[in-house]
């Protein structure tokens, strides 16, 4: 705790673009950046992701009552701060390797790249791909089609029972047709997309492979340091493959630590001849498995 205690209360939060440094001097004082800050550091060494947790903490954990001085700010506000300073909290994280380099825990050039799937908010559902619109429509048109013929054998029946039953198939063929309509719209959205993808509560969200099955997130990429395991450099991409990853994360890594030459290891999944020679050009140096492409012997 005191680690972070020191490292925010040193840093010039102003300079790294947080307002509400200074505030007002009328009205009531927002919460300092930097009090949010180490609640939010905290939830990160300690894997507290969401930020009602965050807020259940700051009123129960002796750790991070000290380390705000008892202010218990409500999930809202954690939330907003996330979201408003993403760029300051990159900047943060360039001065903590900064920090490290001073400290010479990156004397040796040797870095690991490797990328993790996060599963966004959208769920599949809401996902739409060429493949999968076809086949919701189908599924539609099947479905309207089936209660077309329930409401044909209905209309033969003359009793109170039927009529109950044809208004009630009458009411699902028109939530079918209003349903058609709204994916005809994401349809005509769909074909306009750069890469023929559309998600509908997290817009740059995309569906990827993860361990065997799919799921609808982004594809975090990560470069950490061989011998204290510490992250140099971290990217946000929603291609799923890391195919197309080794030559940008390891120019990432090599500009944070300020280096010339650098050596790369990585993963089968990013072996790629022009990544590699993009890579060699660049003065960094390789080393990944070649794929088995074949299953021969």
């Amino acid at each position: 705790m005191r680690v972070i205690d020191a490292f925010v209360e040193e840093l010039d939060l102003g300079k790294l673009e947080f307002t509400s440094v200074n505030p007002h001097s009328t009205g009531r004082p927002a919460y300092h950046p930097a009090i949010l800050l180490k609640i939010y550091i905290y939830g990160y060494l300690n894997r507290i992701q969401t930020t009602r947790r965050l807020e259940r903490e700051t009123h129960r954990n002796v750790e991070l009552m000290w380390l705000t001085g008892r202010l218990t700010p409500d999930f809202k506000t954690i939330a907003d701060f996330r979201k408003n300073y993403g760029k300051a909290i990159r900047s943060v994280c360039r001065e903590f390797v900064v920090l490290c380099c001073q400290l010479n825990l990156f004397t040796q050039t040797v870095v690991v790249i490797d990328g993790s799937k996060f599963k966004a908010v959208n769920n599949r559902d809401n996902n739409f791909t060429q493949a999968k619109m076809k086949r919701r429509i189908e599924e539609v048109e099947k479905s309207i089609e089936r209660y077309l013929g329930q409401l044909n054998s209905a209309d033969r029946e003359e009793s109170a029972i039927a009529e109950l039953k044809i208004t009630r198939l009458e009411e699902k063929i028109e939530a079918l047709r209003k349903e058609m309509q709204r994916l005809k719209t994401i349809e005509e959205q769909l074909n306009e997309s750069p890469d023929k993808q559309i998600s509908l509560t997290d817009p740059d969200a995309r569906s990827m492979k993860s361990r065997g099955e799919g799921i609808v997130g982004y594809n975090v990429q990560a470069c950490v340091d061989a011998e204290h395991h510490l992250i140099i450099a971290h990217e946000v991409t929603n291609i799923g493959s890391d195919r197309a990853q080794l030559s940008p994360m390891a120019e990432l890594a090599r500009t944070a630590l300020n280096v010339e030459h650098l050596s790369v290891i990585a993963d089968r999944g990013y072996f790629s001849g022009e990544q590699i020679l993009a890579c060699h050009q660049a003065g960094i140096t390789t080393y990944l498995p070649k794929p088995q492409t074949s299953g021969n012997p």
